[in-house]
């Protein structure tokens, strides 16, 4: 059993600092980006962050796994600041708590201000346990607001994931 723990953590850390290798940014990664947030789009709820947020940062896709009492997850990024790109994020999650599976999705991020998005860009910008990701269905509420100068949805997309689980998303930022 305790074997069976450390080649998990092993393999877990093998992925998500192997992705740090490929430094490469192909602009078919932006098209793709910009669609993500097209696909946002889509939905009446997010309409209005659109229109008054200052900038936001895409997540085409993340992938997330977990096995037994620890996971995490990672995926690339771009920066748009008032519907420019500006630059590219990186984001780690990292999930402690009973959990079994892999999972896919698209997650993006308002800043409601100009200071919101400079606080994001100073770098090692950690999502604290107070501001939660809404998903983002057909019937999603309308109501959601900004919390703390953000507001996080995300889109799913492919797998299967149970988990009770505390942890946090790490963002990092580079201007393009």
């Amino acid at each position: 059993m305790k074997i069976m723990k450390i080649v998990t953590l092993a393999l877990l850390f093998a992925g998500v600092f192997s992705s740090a290798v490929m430094a490469g940014w192909d602009p078919a990664d932006e098209e793709h980006a910009r669609a993500s947030a097209d696909s946002f789009k889509t939905h009446s709820g997010l309409s209005r962050f659109f229109e008054s947020a200052y900038g936001f940062v895409v997540f085409p896709d993340v992938y997330k796994g977990g096995f037994m009492l620890l996971g995490g997850g990672r995926g690339k990024g771009y920066v748009y600041e008032q519907n420019n790109l500006v630059g590219r994020s990186m984001i780690t999650q990292v999930n402690v708590g009973p959990q079994l599976g892999g999972q896919s999705f698209s997650e993006i991020i308002f800043f409601r201000s100009s200071s919101d998005l400079e606080n994001f860009k100073k770098g090692n910008f950690v999502l604290s346990a107070q501001v939660t990701a809404i998903m983002v269905t057909t019937g999603m509420a309308t109501n959601t607001d900004y919390s703390n100068g953000v507001a996080v949805f995300i889109l799913p997309k492919a797998g299967v994931m149970a988990e009770a689980t505390v942890g946090g998303q790490k963002l990092s930022y580079r201007p393009y």
